[in-house]
């Protein structure tokens, strides 16, 4: 079968998924209702966006970052795109670094196995964007004004290996609290940056093997790595997968100094973990708030052929959940807090590593391929929820908090997320956080289409 029919059964390359040409510039978007003068800042989304049409099989992961950015200021926004300009996008096709369903090679004086597209998470650092790929690649700066690739972040040459997506900025001291792994060593690392950018920290943690982990904790003194029993394996990828799980292996997760430091490990039962909500310290505890995952009680499909397994293992379904680590006794607790289904978490960054009391989830549809139709806010105190709802036959992005111009409480700002329906068409949708059920207050029309992708941030203020 060719490359092209190949990849027409692949869902991951259509419809929302689909990839858009062009890179737009549009000022002055038309909208719906009213943008709140009080909303200013940026919202950023990432995601895989393929420069040129797969020739073979097609991991979702493995599409070019493309940057999406919706700036509001004074009751107006405007909207660009733009590719994370990494090594291998920039090769014009010449790289000859593998995607995921292809066996792995080396990449020397880069540390990474297959084509690092910083393509995963966009987070704040230093008055700059950072593009960051969920193997732990290069990080690409990106300035915050008009996504155009600054180039790989090394920290005037003193980061020693790579950074991970999920790795997180601490909104009180601006330091970049970062994690790297490796796919074929028993290692980790965890470093920390300065707000102005100079390397800190920097230290290596021994594991019982190579692991593959997803996001890290961050509290004000602690980074809470994920031993999960998933592993990288290559026999996995000639069954069109990627990563097998050893069921008999506990999970663990390790809190490690952020100044540096013996990491001390809790053990849970065995579970995996994508995406952290948020993490703090409590009297003697480290708690670490998580959307634990589920079986998704969906079986392959085999109207998309090859990419069956792929979609059954991308139809992600998870709760939320905190794991409660004492530091003085050792004792761990794991306490669901929801046994509703949601995924992609996200919390008002100015919280980040302390005790927030709201989280905000993605709702997915109703069917194996990963739609979001809607989103949940937590009360992570009380684990009450309410549910925010896309109109039929749209689908949202994971959002970002937005707070309100000289807010003083949590919740008082808004969530913006990118929306899309089957027709090609996307608006920016603002929604009070304080009134989450209710429509949008503002729908912002965008030029173009956003594909459905990854992980977004909100800038205040730029």
């Amino acid at each position: 079968m060719g490359g092209k029919a190949l990849n027409d059964l692949n869902p991951y390359l259509h419809g929302l998924y689909g990839p858009v040409k062009d890179e737009v510039t549009a000022d002055d978007l038309p909208v719906i209702g009213e943008i709140p003068r009080a909303l200013h800042g940026a919202y950023f989304r990432n995601g895989p966006n393929p420069a040129e049409p797969p020739k073979g099989m097609h991991h979702w992961f493995d599409g070019d970052g493309m940057i999406h950015g919706i700036w509001f200021e004074n009751g107006r926004a405007r909207y660009r795109n733009r590719y994370v300009q990494t090594q291998d996008l920039k090769a014009n096709g010449a790289s000859t670094m593998p995607g995921i369903f292809e066996p792995s090679r080396d990449a020397p004086g880069r540390k990474v196995h297959y084509r690092d597209t910083a393509n995963t998470d966009v987070i704040v650092h230093n008055g700059k964007l950072l593009a960051l790929w969920y193997i732990s690649g290069q990080p690409i700066a990106v300035d915050i004004e008009t996504l155009d690739t600054v180039g790989v972040e090394n920290f005037g040459g003193k980061l020693p290996r790579n950074i991970s997506a999920h790795s997180k900025t601490d909104p009180v001291t601006g330091e970049l609290v970062f994690f790297d792994y490796a796919l074929y060593e028993p290692k980790m690392w965890t470093g920390t940056v300065s707000a102005e950018g100079a390397l800190t920290q920097f230290q290596e943690i021994d594991l019982p093997g190579p692991r593959l982990p997803h996001d890290m904790g961050m509290t004000e003194n602690y980074v809470i790595l994920h031993d999960l029993p998933v592993i990288f394996s290559d026999s996995a990828i000639r069954n069109r997968l990627w990563q097998i799980h050893v069921a008999d292996q506990p999970t663990r997760f390790g809190v490690v100094p952020r100044k540096g430091g013996d990491a001390k490990w809790f053990e849970f039962p065995t579970c995996y973990v994508y995406h952290v909500i948020n993490s703090w310290e409590e009297d003697e505890e480290v708690v670490m708030a998580a959307c634990k995952m589920v079986p998704n009680g969906l079986k392959p499909d085999p109207k998309y052929g090859p990419y069956a397994a792929m979609a059954d293992v991308l139809a992600l379904r998870a709760q939320p959940f905190l794991w409660r680590m004492n530091m003085k006794t050792g004792e761990g607790r794991e306490q669901q807090i929801d046994d509703a289904l949601s995924e992609f978490p996200v919390i008002n960054n100015d919280y980040a590593g302390r005790k927030a009391r709201y989280s905000y989830h993605v709702v997915f549809d109703d069917c194996i391929e990963q739609r979001f139709s809607g989103l949940m806010k937590y009360d992570l105190q009380t684990g009450k929820s309410e549910r925010h709802d896309f109109p039929q036959g749209v689908f949202g992005s994971e959002p970002a908090f937005a707070s309100r111009i000289g807010a003083s409480e949590e919740d008082d700002g808004w969530l913006v997320t990118f929306t899309a329906d089957m027709d090609g068409n996307s608006e920016a949708h603002v929604i009070d956080a304080r009134n989450f059920s209710a429509p949008p207050v503002a729908k912002v029309q965008l030029p173009c289409r956003v594909p459905a992708g990854f992980h977004g941030i909100w800038a205040q203020g730029v």
